[in-house]
């Protein structure tokens, strides 16, 4: 018996990375799942990658647009015949402007690659979840939520306020048998951090991705990056059964880097 057998569960931007190893988490404690990415080959990859079968779906979805958010909660549904789990995973750094220098639109796109799909992915998910009384949802804030650096202003506001969006929530619903919680990652070495652009790295004052990959870990405890497991057994640890008492919270997976 796995934590989620019979549970269906959605995460957005799952084709690799956080989202990939938690969807393998989900499956490997019988939950069903459903992917999503923007590409599709992309997706078609992981799902063989994760075994395929017909306990695992992908449905193509842009996390900045609304309709391919909503479209997403509706198909979990339509394919699955119900929701039980979101992991609203989406977002990242889409730009480095200082606050002076932004421009509307680069704003615009920070809220909605990050906080916006939060709100439309669990206000959509909650029209089903109220009404079987009974949900979990999890919302991907980042260490960033709780501390700051230089250069990257929009993706620290959308973080920090991903964890007051969710405590938010958590207290509309709390009677209704659904948990919202905010998970915060700290360093996690993952395919994504290599991709990061010279761009970003010189907006924060840094010479190269080893600096980068430096600031990160040197204030944890640990010493040495996160893994993707570890963020993934926080988030199942708040799927499950044995999480129904913790909600509203902002939980670190950051190895002691957060100050609360």
């Amino acid at each position: 018996m796995g934590k989620l057998d019979g549970k269906v569960a959605v995460i957005t931007a799952s084709t690799r990375s956080i989202g990939y190893g938690i969807a393998k988490a989900y499956l490997d404690e019988g939950a069903k799942v459903v992917l999503s990415g923007r590409n599709a080959e992309k997706g078609a990859t992981a799902m063989a990658g994760l075994g395929g079968g017909e306990n695992i779906h992908f449905i193509a979805c842009d996390a900045t647009k609304q309709s391919d958010v909503e479209a997403l909660v509706d198909g979990t549904v339509e394919h699955f015949g119900r929701i039980d789990i979101a992991v609203f995973n989406a977002g990242g750094v889409a730009n480095t402007a200082m606050i002076a220098d932004f421009s509307d639109e680069e704003w615009q796109y920070e809220l909605n690659f990050n906080l916006n799909q939060c709100f439309w992915g669990t206000r959509r998910a909650l029209k089903y979840m109220l009404a079987q009384n009974y949900g979990r949802i999890i919302n991907m804030s980042s260490m960033f939520g709780k501390i700051t650096t230089v250069g990257v202003a929009g993706y620290i506001t959308n973080k920090h306020a991903i964890i007051g969006f969710s405590k938010a929530a958590a207290h509309e619903v709390g009677t209704s048998g659904i948990t919202v919680n905010a998970v915060c990652p700290g360093f996690v070495e993952t395919d994504m951090f290599f991709e990061t652009g010279p761009g970003t790295i010189a907006a924060m004052g840094l010479p190269d991705l080893d600096a980068l990959a430096a600031i990160m870990y040197n204030p944890t405890a640990i010493k040495r990056p996160n893994t993707v497991e570890e963020v993934a057994a926080m988030c199942t640890l708040l799927a499950s059964k044995e999480g129904a008492g913790m909600t509203g919270g902002a939980y670190n997976v950051d190895g002691g880097a957060s100050p609360y």
